[in-house]
């Protein structure tokens, strides 16, 4: 069997991808919980709404955290080829 080499193979890379989507999840919600309750004119109270919209905000931060970081590896992997 071939292995094959590149940025996804390295021992690091998954340890990476986790901490850079964990970090991606915590601002993204982070940022939307503190918009709900600091932005002027909104009622300064953090309801199950507000909770909701930052968790879905904090997931799609992930996902394009790790989609960044994928599609880098593969950019990566193609120019040492």
């Amino acid at each position: 069997m071939t292995e094959q080499h590149g940025p996804e193979t390295a021992p690091g890379y998954a340890a990476r991808r986790r901490r850079g989507g964990i970090v991606a999840f915590v601002v993204g919600l982070a940022a939307t919980l503190a918009f709900f309750a600091f932005f002027p004119g909104m009622p300064h109270v953090i309801d199950w709404g507000a909770v909701l919209v930052s968790l879905a905000v904090g997931t799609l931060a992930r996902a394009g955290c790790r989609a960044w970081m994928a599609k880098e590896a593969e950019r990566k992997r193609s120019s040492h080829l």
